[in-house]
Parts: structure tokens; sequence; C-alpha cells
């Protein structure tokens, strides 16, 4: 498996660190926020760590964001509508392999992400963080292959074509029962909710 590229390891951790200081997080209060510990959050700031999707989803959800969020650049007024095939960050995920590929112009103001993902042969990606800083809507298009979508305790099954819409308040984990990886396309909006329950 390869491992994510040193400029995008470098660039999770300036973002993740921007975001912190953005919310006034302290190391010590991210990590109760989140239960991620405070050595691991130290680490993955200074790019010493290769954390998995599941660790950045918590720390991207008590930090008000998306995961997509954390592999984004910051948002600019100047930034460029396009985002060419070659300039979309990837990044695989070291436990299982799957590689998801941040499609939306970077540091262009949006209120929509775009990712695609593939999805490994019998792997699952778990998200259990159900508690969020903003509300998080998302929808699915499975283009190939076949996945399990397990939102809170309903299963979906999806085939090629489908879409699925959810909110992601609620554990949410994706799996590929098939002996052929599968590959979709997510978009999600964010909104901040009215009141911060910090």
């Amino acid at each position: 498996m390869e491992p994510a590229s040193p400029d995008l390891e470098h660039r999770v951790a300036a973002r993740l660190r921007q975001l912190r200081a953005d919310q006034g997080f302290t190391l010590d209060e991210l990590a109760k926020q989140s239960g991620v510990s405070r050595s691991m959050i130290s680490l993955i700031e200074r790019a010493e760590s290769s954390p998995t999707a599941s660790v950045l989803d918590k720390l991207a959800a008590s930090l008000g964001v998306t995961l997509a969020a954390l592999f984004a650049e910051q948002e600019r007024p100047d930034a460029v509508p396009l985002a060419r095939r070659a300039d979309q960050p990837e990044w695989r995920d070291p436990a299982t392999a799957y590689l998801r590929r941040n499609l939306s112009p970077p540091a262009f103001p949006s209120p929509i992400e775009l990712v695609e993902v593939i999805l490994p042969p019998g792997a699952r990606v778990a998200y259990d963080t159900a508690s969020r800083l903003s509300i998080v809507d998302q929808q699915v298009w499975l283009l190939e292959g076949d996945i399990e979508v397990t939102v809170g305790d309903r299963i979906h099954r999806l085939a090629a074509g489908d879409c699925l819409a959810m909110r992601v308040d609620r554990p949410i984990s994706f799996h590929n029962p098939a002996t052929e990886p599968a590959r979709y396309l997510v978009a999600l909006t964010t909104t901040a909710r009215s009141s911060n329950p910090r």
C-alpha cells in the first residue's frame, strides 16, 4: 500500500493546526472533544503520523468541518473555480487502503464538496462520530461495483447507479462485500449550527 505523499501529509498537518486555532482549541481541548489522544493530534500536526480515516473524521467532526476539508486549502476569494485532474489531492487510508480524491477546486468558496472514493474488495470504513459541531448532509452515488452503507442501524445495499442521501449525525460505515473495487462519488454540504455546544 502506498503511503500518503509528504506534501499531502504536510497539508493535513497545517490544515488541522489552522482549524484548531480558528476554533480556539488547545491540544488538550481538542483531545477531550474528539476522543483522539493529545499525543496523536500532536503527531498529526507535525506530519509525523499517518492517521486513519476514522481518526481524521473524529477530529473533523470536533472542528465543525467535513473529512474532505482536512485535505482542502483554506478558502480564498481569488481562488480559481477549476480543479484539473492532476491537481486533485489523493489520500489512501493506511488501515483499509481505500483511496479518496478531493474533486472540488481547492480554496474556491462553495457550499458543496465533491469526493471520489475507491473502496477495495472486502474493505470496511467506519465513521463512528455521531456528535458534530456542524450539520453535514451527504449523498453517495455509486459509479461502479456494490457497497453496503450502514447509517445508524439501517443497512442500504447499493448497486451501480444508486444514490443514497443521508444526514451525517450517527455512525456510518461503508463496506465493499464484492471481489472487485467499488467507486463512488460523495457530495457534501455543511451548515453551521445555530448555537455552539462547546
